[in-house]
């Protein structure tokens, strides 16, 4: 729970504020951009909500902070928001919420699916959660991006008896899981899904493309909100940035429409924009590969 005695300077004042215990992973700046902005070092209140949107925004930020860093001065209606997730995104598709602390506040998604329904990586797991994921049918299927974001993935999985999928170079993070996948070939899994190693970030990164439409791409790939241009970044290619550049000419051979990362903005564009855009990213991470700045 946050603490008014340590709430950032940077906090305009009223009723939403945020504490210094914020790691500043971007996940309230994407629930709410009106309301919280990047100082650098955390996150911060920018602007005070003022319209039932802009309040209920704030107050889903609020309870899918992974660090329990906002707050607010009075009772808020934080019960009565809770049930906005799983919150669609489109169709059968949903963020969680509830971000975790264990994947730096990293995003996780479902999926509803008649042949038996995905998480993508794992939120906190929590009663609220877990119940409404039984009310959609429950999880067959745990698909983990990399061993960062892995979270709560194996409660999941007990629970629900699920079958865990992860690349064999990240195992450590879930050396029980039940599907292991090896080498980079594309994985075809069912009608809808796709597999695709994308080695880089770490060395058994993977992503899912579902229905050629939605990718799921855990931190391969996201949107900059403030460049308004997909991005990469080679600070946080733990394991090569050459083979992540590598990974995204490959990726380019895919049509999409959605981006939706485990860290960074998600984003849709029609399929010939999407692609024009990954291009161009593209065409800046070969440029980059002489020098140390990320793209």
């Amino acid at each position: 729970m946050a603490d008014l005695k340590k709430q950032v300077s940077e906090n305009i004042p009223g009723e939403f504020f945020v504490d210094n215990t914020c790691i500043d992973c971007d996940t309230c700046r994407q629930l709410a951009p009106h309301t919280f902005e990047d100082s650098g070092r955390t996150s911060f209140v920018r602007v005070q909500p003022q319209t039932p949107e802009e309040i209920r925004e704030a107050t889903q930020a609020l309870l899918a902070c992974p660090t329990g860093s906002i707050g607010t001065l009075h009772q808020n209606n934080a019960s009565e928001i809770l049930k906005d997730f799983p919150m669609e995104i489109e169709g059968d598709v949903y963020y969680c919420g509830f971000n975790s602390a264990k994947s730096y506040g990293g995003n996780s998604y479902f999926i509803r699916h008649p042949q038996g329904n995905w998480l993508i990586d794992s939120p906190k797991f929590l009663p609220h959660l877990v119940h409404q994921f039984e009310k959609l049918g429950g999880i067959a299927i745990i698909f983990l991006t990399h061993q960062d974001d892995v979270a709560d993935a194996d409660k999941y999985a007990d629970h629900f008896k699920s079958k865990r999928i992860i690349h064999e170079a990240d195992l450590r993070a879930q050396p029980n899981a039940e599907e292991v996948l090896k080498g980079k070939d594309v994985t075809n899994f069912m009608e809808d899904f796709k597999i695709i190693p994308t080695p880089g970030h770490t060395k058994g990164h993977i992503v899912l493309l579902y229905k050629n439409k939605y990718l799921f791409t855990g931190d391969h790939l996201w949107w900059r909100r403030k460049r308004k241009q997909l991005g990469a970044s080679q600070a946080v290619a733990w394991y090569s940035w050459r083979e992540q550049t590598e990974s995204m000419a490959r990726l380019s051979s895919f049509e999409f429409e959605w981006v939706l990362p485990g860290h960074g903005e998600r984003k849709y564009l029609p399929a010939a924009e999407m692609h024009q855009e990954l291009e161009t990213l593209l065409n800046r991470m070969k440029a980059s590969l002489e020098t140390h700045w990320g793209y």
